[in-house]
């Protein structure tokens, strides 16, 4: 069988048998991406053999994990996104959309590298609707076994016993998202567990509708449930923001303002300040709010951070605000 010139072309960039250092990977990994790059050019006219192609790269990388110091994951991040070239060129190809499913939950559950973590998010932006919908049906029948199997266990003797569960709910709620299927993904969370993430989920698709009041109510359902965790959660943030935005959408401008200094004051830097300043009412008989607000600001600032090497970090990072030095500021 004659070889394909494009596999020439691969087993150069990924030079098999020499080891890549940490100081070489950004250069091998270009590399990389200009042959992928080749490899994408051909799906117009030959897609079965772009699948090919792709399927030889893919055995690649897993070939190269070895050799390579990725300390940084910029190898393990465009592996990651070789699936989803290899995706649309089974689709091009028209390919089955059962086989691919099939294919990608088996690289997903067989990955011994982490070149799939999360690849279900990328993956679902690709797939076309039929595949999706297969995609969600065999991932469903796995999340179903695996609730029916827990039911049965009379002690989960393991560390996390829902953690099989959890995955293909995760899998799940990226479909679910990306159909913007608000039924589905509720009645998702009443089987495992609600999160902020889920409320951030769930108040997103709810503003894609154009039903800010809806998506109010679930950003709100998010924030709460930071309150009742005392550790906190990475989400809440953006709940917090997207909470200030949905309340200027529905009129509310001035609980945005409210909530947005209660933010600066509880946690004073760049990014706050940023975000307060976009809540004060920028009319122009409002100047001199808006220039009060500024000053109450740094005041706070200031008074957060009145001690030692902290206080000539906020000297240097007020140097980069309106006020031109510290002993300028009045309130």
């Amino acid at each position: 069988m004659r070889r394909d010139p494009m596999d020439r072309v691969i087993e150069n960039a990924f030079q098999p048998g020499r080891f890549i250092p940490y100081h070489g990977g950004f250069s091998f990994v270009s590399d990389l991406r200009c042959a992928e790059a080749e490899i994408a050019e051909l799906m117009a006219t030959d897609p079965a053999r772009v699948v090919t192609l792709y399927e030889t790269f893919l055995a690649g990388c897993h070939a190269k994990a070895e050799e390579i110091d990725d300390s940084d994951g910029d190898f393990g991040l465009f592996a990651g996104s070789v699936f989803c070239g290899w995706i649309r060129a089974r689709q091009a190809a028209g390919a089955d959309r059962d086989e691919t499913a099939r294919l990608l939950l088996r690289w997903m559950d067989d990955d011994p590298y982490g070149f799939c973590n999360d690849l279900e998010l990328a993956a679902v932006k690709v797939l076309d609707p039929s595949g999706l919908a297969v995609f969600e049906r065999d991932v469903r029948a796995h999340f179903d076994e695996e609730c029916a199997a827990l039911s049965q266990r009379k002690r989960l003797a393991e560390p996390n016993p829902n953690y099989a569960r959890d995955r293909w709910a995760r899998m799940l709620k990226a479909v679910y998202s990306q159909q913007r299927n608000v039924r589905k993904y509720i009645g998702l969370t009443a089987q495992t567990e609600l999160t902020q993430a889920d409320c951030e989920a769930i108040a997103a698709m709810f503003q894609a509708r154009r039903k800010p009041n809806d998506a109010l109510a679930w950003v709100e359902r998010g924030l709460a449930i930071e309150k009742r965790n005392a550790f906190g959660g990475g989400a809440s943030y953006k709940l917090g923001a997207m909470r200030r935005a949905l309340l200027v959408k529905l009129g509310r401008g001035g609980e945005a303002l409210d909530s947005a200094w209660a933010q600066f004051q509880a946690h004073p830097s760049k990014i706050t300040y940023a975000e307060l300043v976009r809540y004060v009412p920028k009319a122009s008989g409002q100047r001199g709010t808006k220039k009060r607000w500024r000053l109450r600001s740094k005041e706070i600032w200031l008074r957060s951070w009145n001690y030692g090497s902290a206080q000539r970090r906020s000297r240097v990072w007020l140097s980069d605000w309106t006020a031109p030095a510290i002993h300028n500021l009045r309130i």
